[in-house]
């Protein structure tokens, strides 16, 4: 399993993390990890949208010829 952790250790590790942070805080600290990984992964795409946008008018007048002939 995980790192050498079996069910039953997993189950133990919740147990407690339950009884110390409570269920309903437990959904807001999901919700908010959740928010937090889908917001990262929008600003990764955003990022390669603009680095491809971006390629064409950063390649030298060389570049361009290369690509050019390529076509």
């Amino acid at each position: 399993m995980i790192g050498g952790l079996g069910v039953g250790e997993l189950s133990i590790i919740l147990c407690i993390v339950v009884v110390l942070f409570g269920a309903g805080r437990l959904a807001g600290i999901g919700s908010g990890l959740g928010k937090g990984i889908r917001n990262f992964k929008k600003e990764m795409d955003t990022e390669k949208k603009k680095e491809i946008e971006n390629k064409g008018t950063d390649a030298t007048p060389d570049e361009r010829k290369s690509e050019d002939a390529a076509i």
